[in-house]
């Protein structure tokens, strides 16, 4: 018999769209072309001209870059919403149930401090939870 994760009851969640998680560390938002592509139509973009403002490469894979205080190159400075937050990468659609962020329930417990909708909102049943775990892995 498989053991449920201690998430098994599911996990609360609602995005506030705050910002905060597309700021503060430096870090990596991989993206592929097919994330680049969708980014770039929804900001009116072709494509290259997206990938030469908003992308840079780190060895053979492609991240979004960010300002030099760490904020995302996305993140409208003044709303501080996602400029292209319907087209937004997968590592940024499924914050916040990285498998790092499940590991344990202090692990969950922190995200619940660093992200206001974590731990609010609407209980994400743990098929979903499940799902958005096998997407990425971060």
């Amino acid at each position: 018999m498989k053991k449920l994760p201690w998430y098994h009851e599911g996990l609360a969640f609602r995005c506030t769209q705050c910002g905060d998680c597309c700021t503060g560390e430096p870090g990596y938002v991989w993206v592929n072309q097919e994330e680049i592509d969708a980014m770039a139509k929804e900001l009116g973009m072709k494509p290259e001209q997206f990938e030469h403002e908003y992308v840079e490469r780190e060895g053979r894979r492609r991240t979004l870059r960010e300002r030099e205080n760490g904020d995302c190159v996305i993140l409208d400075e003044k709303t501080r919403k996602c400029r292209a937050y319907q087209s937004r990468p997968r590592q940024c659609r499924t914050w916040p149930f990285w498998q790092s962020n499940l590991r344990s329930p202090a692990d969950w417990e922190r995200t619940c401090q660093e992200c206001p909708g974590a731990g609010t909102g609407d209980l994400v049943p743990l098929e979903k939870i499940q799902e958005q775990m096998k997407q990425i892995r971060v």
